[in-house]
């Protein structure tokens, strides 16, 4: 499916976005037949490519790396939004791998394997049913993308929601935002600093023992953890269920 490489590009951190370029992104987005819902995969499209067109590469890759780099709420980064930083995470990022190498497609070292973008590349290799049902699997998190991504007017929200349109799935859209109304950003100053708090350093001869046998500039278990409310990936999973 060349529409998956099209996002899948235009997802990955900004390189390029000469007139060549996107006058070639355009033309092979024009030249696509998606039977379901072509109209609005086209506008979404188009008011991107507008966008990425019309700025500078240095912005492009200056917001690209202040949406997608602070915090976890944008992280384009699959598994993190289910696993957190557990173990289960390593796992899965081990059995994507594997389908990855099943599939004759050798990821290298640059980046994880649930990069949503090499993901994308990924499926848009598998013919289109596979791409589909691949898609399907991830629209929760697509979905939850689209929306942080909304409450920012940020035009990469239609990209998500182009990705939802092709996976089939239909997302009470409304629905979603209201579960996200009290969530609170992760990504300004105060949030990031809370993240990387040092524990409090005991000079006590008493706690000696204890100061020796940790990393005083660790994070705690609790500072560790994600400390803002995102929606678990039961709820993700419930949200996408109720929509069908």
């Amino acid at each position: 499916m060349k529409l998956l490489r099209v996002l899948s590009l235009l997802l990955d951190y900004p390189q390029d976005n000469s007139a060549e370029l996107v006058a070639e992104l355009r033309a092979t987005v024009q030249q696509m037949a998606v039977p379901d819902h072509q109209q609005q995969l086209h506008r979404f499209l188009d008011k991107f490519l507008a966008h990425y067109s019309h700025s500078s590469l240095l912005d492009l890759q200056s917001d690209y790396d202040g949406l997608f780099e602070r915090g976890r709420a944008l992280s384009l980064h699959l598994f993190e939004h289910i696993h957190g930083e557990s173990r289960d995470r390593g796992q899965a990022m081990v059995n994507l791998q594997q389908q990855y190498r099943d599939a004759g497609l050798d990821i290298g070292v640059k980046e994880l394997p649930d990069y949503l973008p090499l993901y994308l590349e990924f499926l848009s290799t598998q013919g289109e049913e596979n791409a589909r049902i691949g898609l399907e699997e991830v629209a929760p998190i697509l979905a939850v993308l689209a929306c942080r991504l909304e409450k920012r007017d940020n035009p990469y929200a239609g990209l998500f929601h182009c990705l939802i349109l092709l996976s089939g799935v239909e997302v009470n859209i409304d629905e979603l935002h209201a579960q996200l109304e009290q969530e609170k950003r992760d990504d300004t100053p105060e949030a990031l600093d809370k993240v990387w708090e040092d524990e409090v350093v005991n000079f006590g001869a008493e706690k000696n023992a204890d100061s020796c046998s940790n990393t005083t500039a660790r994070p705690t278990p609790q500072q560790s953890r994600d400390h803002v409310e995102f929606l678990n990936v039961d709820e993700l999973v419930n949200l996408q269920a109720s929509a069908r």
